[in-house]
């Protein structure tokens, strides 16, 4: 395959020289790995830091600056071995460097959507590339020989018929001079020899170690510490503040007011946050700081609707009753189909708000200056924060600097990046180097939250039980809710999807693989329920709609790969034994596709005093080349855990506007033991680019889960969660 070295309109390559000898290509979308113990005993004596350029050294060390937030998606390790692979060097010779936020080299430094490796591997790939045809092109002309007559492995540019070899190390201040190629060949996925092997995670050392990485961690000398405090209950605002007795605790600098959202500052679309107007307490210690919290006298007082769990469960009921203005998809004639139908079935599932729980809590480091503001923390979204923050501070944006650190977490929290406006504000305020650190209570009652969602279902059967019409109309507080253009769109001739959204002053926003986290469950529970009403095998019953998508799909909007979605069930089927007897053993089963990508689910489950405890998790799963297989069964096991548990216990309600789970004592979570017994994972061969990975294992679990559980008590499952805080047997 051979590609130009230009990506919309803009060179992903240039050159510069080095001091100390060496080359450096400057390129778009990298993200890699820091160096282990071992890899850093030869490091060049002369490397220098630049954004966005891959760096090899005069003994031929790589480094690679990386711009994409790292949330425990093992970016850091899988991106490095895309470039390392075009490359042809030794993957024990790269290592890599944290970039900071610099939007003039990169265009996408962001963490969501499961893009990072889908956006970036073609760019990746072309960065190595073309390191590697320059570097032949240098020994070429050092050698007087054809470069075609040359190859490359392990970090050496090769002249078989000679016999002679030579290191990139050698060859790299004169591959730094020469023109960048305008077209370079990439490598046949057949003769990958990094990309599809296991690498460890290269943070995971320092992880384990407690060496500093994430936002948590990071400390300057001279920093006061910073901690808010914001209204008890969305609906609130600040009346009055009494801040005498916390001033004059011991390490206190000062307690004030602020707004991070001034009037008139440019809006971006992660500013979403319901307490723009704070208090804040600044000292000289977590400690201190937080005993001065306590210590505040604050008054609040009513500003919009108190609102309440059970009333947004009646509202989005209420809501269903009502037809949207506009479809969001129609084909056929759905009413006529339903009137004459065989048979319909009809249900309706429910969700409440969930917050994201991220095992650490917001913060970030800021020292703002009359004339520029230096930001160092946890974020998703840098290139917004950097706009924002610019904008409030009333700042030109190139005056921002932004570094990012590790994330203990991110699943769509971070995506929202008040936290950092907050300490910029508060460090402008100062006058000095902030950190700001949410308590877990903060950062459980502040939101962002998963909204609450509701959907119905109803579906047509025929007298020979086949599917002719489908209609699904759902929700949410804060948020729409249908993917009107997936399956089962396009697998019947009658079809209706229905948009709704009902308005909350509660702060909603992404939460991992957003919306399609409740659609799976609701969706693939419906379809096993409609499957058994048709008298078939619910892996049957969807090959049989997957069928008729491939022979003749109806309209022409559909975003999923009828051949690809029923290849994994196809799959999952025949790895879990589909069919065979499993004596006390309940099977469920459920196929979803999101982020580009395919994934199909069998669950076994066993019941223990009437609670479902998880055997064995069937996974297969299409998300096209997987770089890393480790880091990708990582990722699947960890979606699945975390579907199952959510789907279990997970729920935040409010009383009167205020959230009344602010901690771990009251916000159950799934413990060790019980997460699944032993979970199996089946990747698709079938050298497509590769696709998202992030998300997609989780969404359909809890589908599974419902249906196995079904299986096991006769009873469905319409609302989550599904056990309500019980204690699952381990």
């Amino acid at each position: 395959m051979t590609i130009k070295t230009t990506y919309n309109r803009r060179s992903f390559l240039k050159t510069s020289a080095m001091t100390g000898g060496g080359m450096m290509l400057g390129f778009s979308w990298l993200a890699s790995c820091k160096p282990t113990p071992e890899e850093v005993l030869n490091m060049p004596k002369n490397w220098f830091d630049i954004n966005a350029f891959l760096k090899i050294g005069e003994n031929g060390v790589v480094t690679i600056m990386s711009p994409n937030p790292e949330i425990g998606q093992n970016v850091k390790t899988s991106m490095p071995m895309i470039v390392a692979e075009e490359l042809d060097v030794d993957w024990k010779q790269v290592v890599v460097e944290q970039a900071g936020f610099d939007i003039s080299k990169y265009t996408r430094q962001l963490a969501g959507g499961s893009g990072s490796i889908r956006e970036g591997w073609q760019g990746l790939r072309m960065a190595g590339a073309t390191a590697r045809k320059m570097l032949v092109e240098a020994a070429a002309q050092k050698w007087g020989l054809p470069a075609d007559e040359l190859s490359t492995d392990s970090g050496f540019v090769f002249h078989k018929k000679s016999k002679q070899k030579i290191g990139y190390g050698e060859l790299a201040s004169a591959a730094a001079k020469l023109e960048i190629p305008k077209k370079v060949k990439l490598k046949e996925p057949k003769d990958f020899k990094i990309i599809g092997s296991d690498r460890r995670n290269v943070d995971g050392q320092k992880i384990v170690t407690g060496e500093p990485l994430f936002g948590l961690d990071y400390k300057r000398d001279g920093m006061l510490v910073a901690m808010i405090e914001h209204p008890p209950a969305f609906g609130l605002k600040l009346k009055s503040l009494d801040a005498s007795k916390a001033i004059a605790m011991p390490g206190i600098k000062d307690v004030f007011t602020f707004n991070s959202q001034p009037e008139g500052f440019d809006r971006q679309w992660s500013d979403t946050n319901a307490f723009p107007e704070l208090v804040a307490i600044v000292g000289n210690s977590t400690w201190q700081v937080l005993k001065a919290k306590k210590a505040l006298n604050i008054e609040w007082e009513k500003d919009s609707d108190l609102e309440n769990s059970a009333d947004h469960e009646v509202a989005l009921a209420a809501l269903q009753g009502n037809a949207p203005k506009e479809n969001a998809r129609k084909d056929g004639n759905p009413d006529a189909a339903f009137k004459e139908a065989h048979k319909v079935i009809e249900r309706t599932y429910s969700a409440p708000l969930m917050p994201h729980n991220t095992m650490e809590p917001m913060n970030y480091f800021a020292d703002v200056k009359a004339d520029r503001a230096e930001l160092i923390g946890p974020v998703q979204t840098p290139e917004y924060l950097s706009k924002t923050v610019a904008s409030v501070l009333g700042l030109p944006e190139e005056k921002v600097s932004i570094m990012m650190t590790r994330m203990g977490g991110g699943f769509g929290r971070r995506l929202y990046g008040h936290f950092g406006v907050e300490a910029a504000v508060i460090s402008q305020k100062i006058k000095a180097p902030v950190k700001l650190v949410y308590t877990r209570e903060d950062d459980m009652t502040q939101g962002t939250y998963r909204p609450a969602y509701r959907v119905t279902f109803r579906a047509a059967l025929d007298k020979d039980n086949k599917l002719t019409a489908f209609h699904v109309r759902g929700g949410g507080i804060g948020s729409s809710l249908i993917f009107e253009n997936r399956f089962p769109a396009g697998t019947v001739e009658n079809y209706l999807a229905e948009k709704q959204e009902l308005p909350t002053n509660i702060s909603t926003g992404a939460w991992r693989a957003p919306r399609s986290h409740f659609m799976a469950i609701a969706e693939q529970s419906f379809l096993d329920e409609v499957a058994e009403a048709a008298g078939k095998d619910p892996i049957d019953f969807r090959l049989e709609l997957f069928d008729r998508a491939i022979k003749k799909p109806v309209g022409k909007d559909n975003d999923y790969d009828a051949e690809r979605y029923a290849g994994v069930l196809k799959l999952v089927k025949e790895k879990a034994g589909w069919g065979k007897e499993m004596p006390g053993v309940h099977r469920g089963v459920s196929a979803y596709y999101c982020h580009r990508s395919y994934v199909a689910q069998v669950v076994d489950v066993v019941m223990e005093g009437g609670l479902p405890r998880v055997q064995k998790v069937h996974c297969a799963v299409d998300c096209g080349i997987v770089i890393n297989p480790l880091a990708a069964r990582n990722q699947i096991e960890g979606g699945i855990v975390d579907g199952i548990g959510h789907a279990l216990f997970g729920a935040m309600t409010f009383k009167d506007g205020q959230p009344q789970q602010s901690n771990f004592d009251k916000y159950r979570l799934i413990r060790h033991a019980e997460a699944p017994l032993e979970i199996e994972t089946h990747f698709v061969d079938n050298g497509i680019a590769p696709t998202g990975l992030g998300e997609p294992s989780l969404p359909p679990i809890a589908a599974a889960l419902a249906n196995a559980m079904y299986k096991a008590t006769g009873k469905r499952l319409y609302e989550q969660p599904f056990v309500k805080g019980k204690a699952v047997p381990g």
